[in-house]
């Protein structure tokens, strides 16, 4: 008997006529003894070439669920995308959602925000709630919906202290926020705080907890344009550098959320709110996640 030597240059045909990952269509032609058309079928028949063929479609719709573990130790946060509302609030597209989340929840490899998407790595994770991976989980409903369905991002937070979240009424904004220094009701209290605060993105949405969190090349581009525009006001250069400073301090206090103004109560930041909600807390990190 004949083997077929499946080729990349067949590999490439399958993946432009179906719109399948590669993986995939090097499965299916290893499956059809490189029969193009079987292989099609193939990949049809899983449900595969249906779902794939969809990925140029926007996903914007969807469910962003955040889940704390029973000790409050530990929390996920996942974005599940699909391409409409009505999708988006469908019984089953809201259960996985939270499957996802629960799977997230106990899955020690994820440390942080992990940004998934079509292509990302993760997918590749054995599915911990049956066979298969998350990546075939997510393909699965998008031949089920007939949508794009993508997992944008997930994110994972364990704390010595405690971690707490919020998700805006809409479902649109969800936040994860790890607290240091204590487990009590005053660190819980405080992690639920701080997280409203972040979905809040008041003034702006916070980018790191302090300026040390802020990456060094943002701040120089920031520098290099608030000079650039003091310049224009034709001013002296000692004044010119105190108005960059000023300039740079005031961005800080945009970005940097303990330096935020606290969106219930502008007249203290939330470094304050830190401080005031007892010795030793801390806010290590959090995570903000945004519907679209």
């Amino acid at each position: 008997m004949t083997t077929m030597t499946i080729t990349a240059k067949d590999v490439a045909e399958l993946r432009a006529r179906t719109g399948a990952g590669m993986m995939d269509c090097k499965k299916a032609l290893d499956e059809t003894g490189g029969d193009m058309d079987k292989a099609v079928d193939f990949l049809r028949k899983k449900g595969i070439a249906k779902a794939e063929k969809r990925a140029d479609r926007a996903a914007s719709e969807g469910q962003i669920v955040t889940l704390l573990s029973a000790d409050g130790t530990t929390g996920a946060m996942i974005e599940l995308n699909c391409e409409t509302d009505f999708v988006g609030r469908n019984d089953e597209f809201v259960a996985l959602s939270k499957s996802i989340a629960a799977h997230v929840l106990q899955d020690a490899s994820v440390d942080g925000v992990v940004t998934v998407g079509a292509e990302g790595a993760y997918l590749k994770s054995p599915w911990s709630q049956g066979a298969g991976t998350v990546g075939e989980v997510v393909k699965a409903a998008s031949a089920k919906t007939g949508e794009n369905v993508v997992l944008k991002h997930v994110a994972r937070f364990v704390a010595t202290g405690t971690v707490g979240s919020y998700l805006h009424f809409n479902g649109k904004v969800g936040v994860l926020v790890a607290v240091t220094g204590g487990a009590d009701d005053a660190a819980k209290a405080l992690a639920g705080t701080v997280a409203e605060h972040v979905a809040a993105a008041v003034p702006a949405p916070a980018l790191a907890v302090d300026r040390d969190g802020v990456p060094a090349d943002a701040v120089a581009r920031e520098r290099e344009i608030f000079a650039a525009q003091a310049k224009e006001s034709g001013k002296p250069d000692n004044i010119i550098a105190r108005m960059v400073e000023g300039r740079v301090a005031k961005y800080f206090a945009e970005i940097v959320l303990t330096e935020q103004p606290w969106v219930r109560d502008d007249s203290k930041t939330i470094g304050q709110i830190v401080k005031e909600a007892g010795a030793g807390l801390a806010v290590a990190r959090f995570a903000r996640f945004k519907m679209g």
